[in-house]
């Protein structure tokens, strides 16, 4: 490996390094975001499932007060599933950020290992030429003995 071809090798490691950080935070942003949207549907499972009392409860017959108090609990479910709402669209911008970040840092690697690429086929091609050159004297230099030994 030649010298110019080392800080070539630390970029790509390093931007390797950053894409993995980048991957692992954006694994943890969808977990979360599962976790969120579970929430979300548990929280919804349960306003339907209380709203279906409520309904039994009006065909059973219910007093104004009960009623109220129904109604305030499907109020207070009704705002804490409006926070979850919004919860959830802030985590899933937040995983769309870490896409973005991921994307952006394994661009860069994959610039990296595209010019590390072109550098090897460079320096193979120059090696080969280097090998084809010495062949070429050593033909030549035979030839040239030969030549000469025929001459004498």
């Amino acid at each position: 490996m030649s010298h110019s071809a080392s800080p070539l090798n630390t970029l790509i490691e390093l931007a390797r390094g950053s894409r993995d950080q980048a991957g692992q935070a954006l694994a943890s942003e969808r977990q979360n975001e599962h976790q969120v949207a579970g929430q979300l549907a548990s929280l919804n499972q349960y306003r339907l499932e209380y709203a279906q009392r409520l309904q039994q409860a009006m065909r059973d017959g219910i007093d104004p007060a009960t009623m109220r108090n129904y109604q305030q609990f499907l109020d207070s479910l009704d705002a804490a599933l409006a926070r979850a709402r919004e919860a959830l669209a802030a985590q899933q911008q937040r995983v769309g950020q870490r896409q973005v970040q991921w994307q952006q840092e394994q661009r860069k690697l994959s610039s990296y290992d595209t010019l590390a690429s072109r550098r090897e086929g460079q320096q193979r091609r120059q090696e080969a030429r280097q090998e084809q050159r010495t062949s070429d004297e050593l033909v030549n230099g035979r030839l040239a003995r030969t030549r000469h030994a025929g001459d004498t």
